[in-house]
């Protein structure tokens, strides 16, 4: 997506990604921080990253193949 007119850099809606939706938030310079349009999620630079953080475990093996399923 284009980054125009967004905020220092293209962060991902924490709620909508735990969902599989990628959707970039805006930023609010008066009020300092980032919104989604989409699910009316809102937070501050770090709570964003936090929580974005958390929805990485997720992703953790995508590119590891498992080839012994013996536990």
């Amino acid at each position: 997506m284009a980054q125009s007119g967004k905020g220092k850099l293209n962060f991902r809606c924490p709620s909508c990604f735990m969902r599989d939706l990628d959707i970039d938030m805006f930023y609010d310079k008066d009020k300092q921080e980032y919104y989604c349009l989409r699910c009316q999620y809102k937070g501050s630079e770090e709570d964003v990253l936090e929580k974005n953080e958390m929805v990485r475990f997720r992703y953790k093996a995508m590119m590891k193949r498992f080839t012994d399923f013996d536990v």
